[in-house]
């Protein structure tokens, strides 16, 4: 009996701890997710002073949602972490209470044991009682085994009752805490269905545009197409310049090192969300609507700069009309490429090192702040999907 109390409380402990550790993940997961929506929301306060909307604001207005469904999918994860602890709670006092009456029927029994062993009589009697020394030594013994076995009885009990308070109490704060979060469940619910709602509207509101939003979409797919198609003019005349020598070790390195880091690259900013995905993307809510990027969109809001992701020589700085400019950087045979770049601080030929600053990306004032960087990575012709690359927000 005094074994399985041990064990109910050592696993209720364990348990305990790794449920209040994987809360304690999904809390700060929680709180970044908070951050983003922070962000993004002022993102959308400065659309909403606008007469116009864009697909970009329609893809931003389609992050928060996400965001915030993440968050009531963090909270529900919560609640159920919550609920098990109370569930183990509830377990414990009723295996305590159980034992408790166990162990003070066993303690009442011991007393009345030795009742009847001294027959009322002072223990001191019923030793001297005894017929000779080894009965009276005999006697002694049993009291004191029977007085040692009272006293661990009466500590058990005492640490069972400390024990069952100390857990109904946690108890209570698990009820109150589970009530908390359920009605943040229930705000947050609130606040994806009035971003839904803006959505449907949105979303209408765009649908009337479409000849307007296709020959923006025209005008956007030439200028991208002018800029893949003077990287690739670029990366040709590297790769020539290269094989007219051999790759060197150093550049092989670079190459390497670039390619080991794998989707643990930092950001090309320091904030902001995707707005653009890679290759051709199909949109969900507007049929007109289909891309083919040869890289990603992050759009930031107000001031931001844009970084080198690793360590690298700038190959070339382009001005290209109605789409600011770009910088590409070489990794060896992997190149990175930042456009719609203003106040540009590097110059071809320049060491860069990993976030390193190298331009301003062009903040459009009149459209809400944004500032939307058009990202790429090639190695050598081939267009690789930067989300693959960077790190996972």
């Amino acid at each position: 009996m005094k074994e399985k109390v041990i064990i109910c409380v050592i696993c209720f402990y364990l348990t305990s701890s790794l449920l209040g550790q994987t809360r304690k993940e999904l809390e700060e997961q929680k709180k970044k997710t908070l951050e983003e929506v922070a962000y993004v929301d002022n993102m959308i306060k400065e659309t909403a002073k606008r007469k116009s909307s864009s697909l970009n604001d329609l893809r931003i207005l389609n992050n928060k949602i996400i965001l915030q469904q993440n968050i009531i999918n963090d909270i529900q994860k919560e609640s159920e972490i919550v609920n098990e602890r109370i569930k183990l709670n509830e377990l414990a006092i009723k295996l305590m209470e159980e034992d408790l009456k166990k162990v003070k029927k066993e303690y009442e029994r011991t007393v009345i044991n030795t009742y009847k062993a001294t027959k009322g009589y002072p223990w001191i009697i019923y030793v001297l009682s005894a017929k000779d020394f080894n009965q009276g030594y005999k006697r002694l013994k049993y009291l004191q085994q029977l007085s040692k076995y009272r006293r661990n009885e009466a500590e058990i009990i005492m640490q069972l009752k400390i024990e069952i308070e100390r857990i109904k109490e946690g108890l209570e704060n698990d009820y109150n805490e589970l009530k908390k979060l359920k009605d943040s469940e229930e705000g947050q619910k609130e606040l994806l269905l009035k971003e839904v709602n803006r959505k449907k509207y949105l979303v209408q509101d765009l649908t009337k545009r479409e000849k307007e939003l296709k020959q923006e979409l025209e005008k956007k797919k030439k200028i991208a197409q002018r800029i893949e198609n003077e990287i690739l003019k670029i990366i040709e005349e590297e790769r020539k310049r290269i094989n007219k020598t051999e790759i060197t070790p150093e550049v092989k390195l670079v190459s390497e090192n670039f390619e080991g880091n794998k989707g643990r690259l930092p950001w090309p900013v320091e904030n902001g969300i995707i707005t653009g995905n890679f290759g051709l993307q199909k949109h969900k809510e507007l049929a007109f609507v289909t891309e083919n990027n040869p890289g990603i969109e992050i759009t930031s809001y107000g001031h931001t700069i844009a970084r080198s992701i690793f360590d690298g020589e700038v190959s070339r700085i382009l001005t290209i009309p109605g789409a600011n400019m770009a910088v590409i950087i070489k990794h060896g045979i992997y190149y990175t490429v930042y456009q719609n770049l203003v106040n540009v601080k590097v110059k071809v030929g320049d060491k860069v090192r990993t976030r390193q600053e190298i331009g301003e990306v062009y903040c459009d004032e009149e459209k809400g702040k944004k500032a939307i960087l058009k990202f790429m990575i090639f190695k050598d012709k081939l267009k690789l999907d930067p989300e693959q690359w960077i790190v996972k927000k």
